[in-house]
């Protein structure tokens, strides 16, 4: 007779305990811990266990030489959205299993029935709504302009019997939405738990491998923007896709994370509108808006600065916004949106160490303008650039694109694909580009409309980048006698040179007096 029992899952890590614990004690966080029931069931070995899968028939396989495995022709399935085909490596692999992972409400619904209107064209589709019912799919499929598609509807919840509809499909296209929203019947615990999603994956993934259809799996993320479930579910699919933006903001990205069958350089951009997601042919443009109109017209505000940051083999411009203001916290703040706020701390101490610009006294905010975050070191140059011009309340010349990773010992080091990033800033009418004098030697040099500046160290970048101003290190009267090297101050270093302005700028005001 089978016998029920209770264990404790924690949903963040997926340890398990026999008793309630308030706290986890594997990964420490606090009431993550969920209650699952376990059926035993007598074996064939006579031993209690969970057998969820006892009635699939086992077998005995021989080993097969490599060279002896037949070869699949079969080609991909193409999508029918061009940069999402480029990010899965040319398309959907028959039997892969993908799992599209996002934020609530960041548009991975609308990317699958968009995919399900193109792909039914030539293929069969099967759409599981697992979170809304048919006529909630059909009223988002009549926004959409798709009730025409032939695109097969199934509203069931129970795992077991989706996977014997994937058994009867056959060579097709299936999108499960979402993988937390069904559930297996001998499982005890709620749908989205540790326990559902990992044996429910697994009757997915088994039945796509055995007929050759490719699924793919809604995901949901948890608050940190991990993926949520056990993290075995990541190792079982084939493909892991990303999809990150800002609700309240236009633009979405689509990354792969894991891609057995292409690359995980690839990324797709698309911009939200009232008829689904559209691709975005230049984001570039879209994402610097005003600061293209005021390109060699007037100065940039301070503060402001243009990276080139690599998506794939896509180059975004991206502005960097950066405010320095005074505070009387003991420990000033250092918040940035859209960029990793370990590597501003350091930026922010290279300012002070090695440029001398004062910024234990002040407040630190960063910005990267369109929501998109960028954990590209290239764009290191351009947050430094941004931060000294806040902290000096100076401008810029608004042609100009800073490209390079800052070192802790001051220097400017080379970053990967210069040349593309220097040919998009050209592309979209920058002049000027400061860049690592250590990187590779370009294919082309500077010309009459656009001139690129090699710099070695912060120091030198931050003249190339402020017009008018010289930054150095010098001796104070005070050391001089002790032979001891400091950095002067910020005011001292900027007031002395205001010589060397920019052709076709207007005056800069000298403020620091």
């Amino acid at each position: 007779m089978a016998k029920n029992r209770s264990r404790w899952v924690c949903q963040e890590c997926g340890y398990s305990s026999n008793a309630f614990l308030g706290k986890c004690t594997e990964c420490s966080s606090w009431g993550s811990l969920v209650e699952e029931k376990i059926i035993e069931t007598k074996t064939k070995s006579g031993l209690g266990g969970q057998n969820l899968r006892a009635h699939e028939p086992e077998a005995d396989f021989a080993p097969v030489m490599l060279k002896d495995i037949a070869s699949s022709e079969t080609g991909r399935i193409t999508t029918g959205i061009k940069d999402l085909d480029e990010v899965l490596g040319g398309g959907l692999v028959p039997g892969s299993v993908t799992l599209l992972a996002g934020d609530p409400g960041i548009g991975k619904s609308t990317l699958l029935l968009q995919v399900a209107k193109s792909a039914s064209q030539y293929q069969k589709i099967l759409y599981v709504a697992g979170e809304e019912s048919a006529n909630q799919v059909r009223l988002r499929a009549s926004r959409l302009g798709m009730l025409d598609s032939d695109v097969y509807i199934d509203a069931r919840h129970n795992v077991v019997e989706i996977g014997k509809r994937l058994l009867e499909w056959r060579e097709g296209v299936a999108i499960i939405d979402s993988i937390q929203s069904v559930y297996h019947p001998e499982m005890g615990s709620a749908p989205g738990s540790v326990g559902q999603v990992r044996e429910s994956a697994q009757e997915i993934i088994s039945a796509a491998k055995a007929v050759n259809t490719a699924v793919i799996l809604v995901g949901h993320v948890t608050k940190d923007g991990s993926i949520a479930g056990p993290r075995v579910l990541e190792h079982m699919v084939d493909v892991v896709l990303q999809f990150e933006g800002d609700r309240a903001r236009q633009l979405r990205i689509l990354r792969a994370v894991k891609n057995r069958f292409g690359s995980t350089q690839e990324a797709a951009i698309f911009t939200m509108t009232d008829k689904g997601l559209s691709e975005v042919d230049n984001p570039s443009a879209l994402l610097l808006g005003e600061r293209l109109n005021i390109l060699g017209k007037k100065q940039a505000p301070s503060g402001t600065a243009v990276i080139a940051s690599g998506e794939g083999n896509r180059v975004l411009m991206l502005e960097v916004q950066a405010l320095a203001s005074g505070t009387n916290l003991a420990a000033p703040r250092r918040v940035s949106n859209g960029w990793d706020n370990n590597r501003l701390l350091q930026i922010a101490a290279v300012l002070e160490k090695k440029v001398g610009i004062m910024l234990s006294r002040s407040d630190l905010y960063v910005n990267v303008v369109g929501g998109i975050d960028i954990d590209d070191p290239a764009g290191d140059l351009g947050v430094a650039v941004a931060i000294a011009t806040s902290s000096l309340d100076r401008s810029t010349d608004p042609g100009s694109v800073f490209i390079g990773e800052i070192g802790l010992t001051g220097e400017v080091r080379p970053v990967v694909a210069l040349e593309r990033r220097i040919k998009e800033a050209r592309r979209l009418g920058f002049t000027r580009a400061v860049v690592p004098a250590a990187s590779a030697p370009l294919p082309f040099k500077s010309s009459a409309d656009f001139n690129i500046i090699q710099v070695h160290t912060v120091t030198e970048a931050l003249n190339a980048a402020i017009p008018g101003m010289k930054v150095s290190f010098e001796l104070k009267d005070s050391d001089k006698n002790k032979g001891k090297k400091t950095v002067s101050s910020s005011r001292q270093v900027y007031a002395r040179d205001r010589e060397g302005d920019y052709s076709g700028l207007p005056e800069i005001p000298d403020i620091m007096d």
